[in-house]
């Protein structure tokens, strides 16, 4: 009998160091699980992205009143000589002028006949070959904005867009 109760005995201390060790692996797996999560929910919710960037705020705002459509204004055609030798190009032109509101709309109505002397001399200054691609049109763009906000004011031109162009 003295066997059989070191033999019990013997299988009692082999089975509680293996339930110790389950026991030890699922308060790991528990205290890894908890703290996984918790630091999910600091990095997700918590956490400030990244840093504000000074004038990202002006940034945001431009890109907001880009994607909203200004006032559109469409001027009559123009119809010029190019600066070419000889005079044997003319080149037709209708503009539509995109606004910032109404009072630059209201701001154009006046200034029309400075628009119009500014377009007739910009347009008649130009050649063949300073129009003929499509980075010199956008650069003629972008050079009509610049002159009209001059004219009327800074920021109340937003885009200008040809609607007819015509070279012969």
């Amino acid at each position: 009998m003295a066997n059989n109760i070191d033999s019990k005995n013997e299988g009692a201390e082999q089975t509680t160091p293996k339930g110790s060790k389950i026991k030890l692996l699922i308060l790991l797996v528990l205290v890894l699980a908890i703290l996984g999560g918790g630091g999910f929910v600091v990095w997700k919710f918590l956490w400030p992205s990244t840093p504000p960037i000074p004038g990202d705020h002006e940034i945001a705002e431009s890109v907001e009143q880009k994607l909203i459509p200004g006032e559109l204004v469409t001027l009559e055609p123009f119809v010029v000589n190019l600066s070419d030798p000889m005079g044997r190009r003319y080149l037709k032109v209708t503009l539509d002028i995109e606004l910032a509101d109404t009072a630059a709309v209201a701001d154009l109505e006046r200034a029309r006949p400075m628009v119009k002397d500014m377009l007739l001399m910009l347009l008649s200054s130009k050649s063949f070959a300073d129009i003929g691609t499509m980075d010199q049109k956008l650069e003629l763009k972008n050079s009509i904005v610049d002159r009209l906000n001059q004219i009327l004011g800074t920021g109340k031109v937003r885009n200008v867009y040809f609607t007819e162009f015509v070279v012969q």
